[in-house]
């Protein structure tokens, strides 16, 4: 059976759970730039992959060494875009065979569901878990706390 998934230090450092005997002091550092889509995301995947790194810039979590998984995600998230709209315009279920009788009718049919469902709940799945590793999940989110600044006082600047 595994353990727990290790939780990165920067990540303990922000939800305020950090202990140094916790802590790995010689773990690589992740790169400061922001994430760039890669050349294989199609358009759509790299608009998903912006979106995303918009949101975990203003979560101050953002970083170029995190582009794979960002990448796999946007990926994943353009799946289930793809999968639904093919539900959407053919539905859940399909008619893999039928018997007819002698005047064309109907005997019985065999309903099977849309391969499409399957892979949309899989790529859900997938992307949900990936999006948690970001902090992007309500519930991924509670478990993180950020040092927010201080709102300024719009009285302190009239008393020079």
């Amino acid at each position: 059976m595994a353990g727990r998934k290790r939780i990165p230090d920067h990540l303990k450092i922000v939800a305020g759970t950090a202990q140094p005997c916790r802590m790995n002091p010689d773990a690589p550092l992740a790169a400061s730039d922001l994430p760039v889509p890669p050349e294989w995301l199609s358009a759509r995947a790299a608009e998903i992959f912006a979106g995303l790194v918009s949101i975990i810039g203003d979560m101050g979590i953002a970083s170029a060494s995190d582009t794979a998984a960002l990448a796999l995600a946007a990926s994943r998230l353009e799946e289930v875009e793809i999968c639904t709209a093919v539900i959407e315009d053919g539905g859940r279920t399909f008619v893999s065979s039928a018997e007819y009788d002698s005047e064309g009718r109907v005997t019985s049919q065999q309903i099977k569901g849309h391969p499409a469902v399957a892979q949309r709940s899989e790529a859900m799945r997938h992307a949900q878990s990936l999006l948690g590793e970001f902090g992007l999940t309500p519930a991924a989110r509670s478990k993180v706390s950020v040092n927010r600044k201080p709102e300024a006082n719009p009285f302190k600047a009239l008393l020079g």
